[in-house]
């Protein structure tokens, strides 16, 4: 028994979407696929259940999914010491390890900067994500200058 593969681009002509529409459903995994060479085939059986989901959820070309907006940052924290580094750093991991599942991918980077007694961090993620991650920093600027 044979597989049926079909291309981006005769999916596209199939269900009346953009080329690149396919291909971010394949990033996000919404559609399963193998990578062949430099371009992506999706089996018949990948297909079908791709179909019957979308038609489910209602995603067709008229009804598009929920706008979703990623935003990045940089900031950078006054430290007073290392063990201060350390405890914004930890509190900034815990919070997001405690992100909830409706906020998808995020990313945090941070560093201490010991010369310049600042923490830096880089945030990369859901905007929801972003106001909470900036609430947490807030409160923790705050404690600092309170003490």
């Amino acid at each position: 028994m044979t597989k049926d593969y079909y291309t981006v681009e005769q999916i596209s002509d199939m269900l009346d979407i953009h080329p690149k529409t396919i291909q971010r459903y394949i990033r996000e995994g919404r559609l399963r696929a193998t990578k062949i060479g430099k371009s992506w085939r999706v089996t018949g059986h990948d297909l079908s259940i791709f179909v019957e989901s979308s038609h489910d959820k209602g995603l067709g070309s008229e009804n598009r999914p929920a706008r979703r907006i990623i935003t990045s940052s940089v900031i950078d924290i006054i430290a007073y010491g290392k063990e201060d580094a350390i405890r914004i750093m930890n509190t900034l991991t815990a919070a997001l390890n405690a992100k909830p599942p409706e906020y998808e991918q995020s990313s945090m980077q941070s560093q201490y900067i010991e010369r310049e007694n600042m923490v830096r961090v880089t945030l990369w993620g859901d905007i929801r994500f972003m106001a909470v991650m900036m609430d947490t920093i807030a409160s923790l600027t705050e404690q600092n200058r309170g003490e």
